[in-house]
Order: structure tokens, then C-alpha cells, then sequence
């Protein structure tokens, strides 16, 4: 055992970065309960976790219930609720010279043509689009595939 979630909701799997650290989502928790992104670090033959954003449901996005993509130092997903209009966004966490992590909303949905509620993550082509489905919207409202190019 690595680490032992108490009500946050992991969903989606976990991912490694070049250094060994896993990274993932919770559909809740955080300061809002809106969920977050955690790394795990290995430590001394045990596991540190640091929340490294918490969503607050607004304009970042919220409940994040898909697996994350990792290139070039960067992770790539998505959130369930939040953004423009509540139905979602596609997110991009670029790491500080700080030792941080800044959100970067590539795309939030407006539950039209572009879908509403992403509940899957992103994969990323050779040129760093980023293709992915959600759950409703589209042109009839029963989803749609998406790319967005960041």
C-alpha cells in the first residue's frame, strides 16, 4: 500500500513522470471539495503526497474524474464540472521554477457543438493536440469527440 484515500474519490488511475513520481486525480477534496491533482513521491522506501491544485469548481474546472497525460514535463486532463458555463474544461498544469505548479484552462466547454462534460481524459498526438470525448453536447447532445490544440 502506497497511500489510503479517506473520502476524496480517485477515480482514475495513476500516471509516472520521468523521475518516478505518480500523479493523479480525486473527484473530490481539496479546500472547495471540488477535487484535486496529487503527486506521490517516493521517499526514503515510503510514499509523500502533496496536493499540487485544487479546483474550486469556477472557471479551472472541477471534478476531475480521468486518468492525466504526462509530455514534456507537463500534465494534461480534464474536469467533469466547472469552467464557462459548469460542464467542464480542458486543463494544463505547467510546473514553476518555484517548485509549484500553475493551471492553465486550454479549453472550456460551452455545452454546444464542442460537448459538455469530459469524463475521460486526453491523449496527445505527436505535435501536442490533445484529443479526448464528453459525455453530452455535441450536435445532438449525446457527446462529441474533441481536439484542442494548446
Amino acid at each position: 500500500m502506497i497511500h489510503n484515500f479517506w473520502s476524496a474519490g480517485p477515480y482514475a488511475g495513476v500516471i509516472f513522470d520521468n523521475a518516478g513520481n505518480l500523479y493523479g486525480t480525486t473527484l473530490n477534496g481539496g479546500q472547495s471539495g471540488s477535487g484535486v491533482v496529487f503527486e506521490l513521491s517516493p521517499s526514503a522506501g515510503s510514499w509523500t503526497k502533496k496536493n499540487i491544485h485544487q479546483f474550486s469548481n469556477g472557471a479551472d474546472g472541477g471534478q476531475p474524474i480521468a486518468r492525466l497525460a504526462f509530455a514534456g514535463g507537463n500534465l494534461y486532463g480534464t474536469t467533469s464540472s466547472g469552467g464557462a458555463v459548469g460542464v467542464g474544461v480542458v486543463f494544463e498544469l505547467i510546473p514553476t521554477v518555484s517548485g509549484g505548479w500553475r493551471e492553465k484552462v486550454l479549453h472550456s466547454f460551452r455545452a454546444g457543438n464542442d460537448g459538455a462534460n469530459p469524463y475521460a481524459g486526453v491523449i496527445l498526438d505527436a505535435v501536442g493536440n490533445l484529443y479526448g470525448t464528453t459525455m453530452f453536447g455535441g450536435r445532438v447532445g449525446q457527446g462529441a469527440v474533441f481536439e484542442v490544440t494548446p
